[in-house]
């Protein structure tokens, strides 16, 4: 059938149901359901038939609606919270795979860019932590206890203080992503460059093992869940440049909503790393195989949550469309 055949079919139906979405009193919801069914039966015609057309933008426009309308006044379930962890959040994070490995791509990159400049110039690391920072890091080199920083702030407050500013760097990710996705990619690039600045300047001090073991005792978390929020702004910029079949606006609003979400499910890995490293971190002269421990066991949860976990649900609901 061609396009304008198929629009003149089913332009007075689309029309009559945009006008019961307009009203302020909306339709029994026996027949917001058929309209769903419908409109769907037809975006999926539109879609084999006519992809990149304005036909299907509209009717992808227009099923969004119809689905918020349904969805929006559900009653959620006691257990809501829970699942969003269990289920909702790492089925989400499926659809980012590539993203992610896009993001951990740049934080590569940056993180090399670091070493090297470090490498060839040993003040390069003032650049990006400032003076003060760098001279209390090599006097305590000298007094023999590297990464002394750590046990000398109450924790209580280190927590407080390092929880919040790490959710506060993930949100500034996923709002740097509105930059059309090179906000988030320069963000990620910033704060991988002061990493790999930062262990190679324990490197050419000769304290590049201790300052392992214990970094990242908080660090695979840490560094990780910026790695992930850095995946979330650079989905929510894609969501706006590579719209596809949908509207602009309506992809950045979908976009919005999956990367929010991605972010939010992030606080809980924040709050773990904060407290890592404001009790754990400070005891600098704890045993290799503890610290290993803690952090395999850290780099296990973020691999099985956010990767393995996402493909199994992915291919569990595969192998159940298949099976209807």
């Amino acid at each position: 059938m061609k396009e304008i055949t198929f629009l003149k079919q089913n332009s007075q139906k689309w029309e009559s149901f945009e006008k019961s979405l307009d009203q302020k009193e909306h339709e029994h919801p026996a027949k917001i359901a058929n309209m769903f069914v419908e409109l769907t039966d037809d975006l999926a015609y539109s879609k084999s038939n006519y992809n990149n057309s304005k036909t299907t933008t509209y009717l992808n426009s227009l099923t969004s609606r119809i689905h918020q309308l349904i969805y929006k006044n559900k009653k959620e379930s006691n257990k809501r919270i829970w699942d969003f962890w269990k289920v909702e959040l790492p089925s989400l994070f499926g659809k980012y795979h590539k993203t992610l490995l896009t993001s951990f791509i740049i934080s590569v990159l940056g993180t090399l860019l670091g070493v090297v400049s470090q490498l060839y110039d040993e003040d390069f690391i003032r650049l990006i932590v400032g003076d003060d920072y760098v001279n209390q890091t090599i006097e305590r080199i000298k007094n023999g206890n590297p990464i002394g920083i750590y046990g000398e702030m109450p924790n209580w407050f280190m927590f407080i203080y390092i929880t919040i500013n790490n959710i506060k760097v993930s949100f500034f990710m996923l709002a740097f992503g509105m930059l059309f996705s090179f906000g988030a990619g320069f963000y990620i690039l910033q704060n991988t460059i002061m990493l790999g600045s930062f262990f190679t300047m324990f490197y050419q001090y000769n304290v590049l093992g201790k300052a392992l073991k214990v970094v990242w005792i908080h660090g695979t978390l840490e560094i990780s869940a910026i790695v992930i929020a850095g995946c979330a702004g650079l989905a929510l910029g894609n969501s706006f440049m590579f719209p596809k079949t949908y509207s602009r606006l309506e992809s950045f609003k979908m976009g919005a909503k999956d990367t929010i979400k991605i972010v939010v499910g992030l606080i809980p890995v924040f709050i773990c790393a904060g407290f890592l490293e404001s009790f754990i971190t400070r005891y600098t002269e704890m045993e290799l195989w503890l610290s290993l421990l803690i952090i395999i066991g850290s780099l296990s949860f973020i691999i099985y949550y956010f990767i393995i976990l996402p493909l199994k649900l992915k291919n569990k609901t595969y192998a159940t469309k298949n099976s209807i």
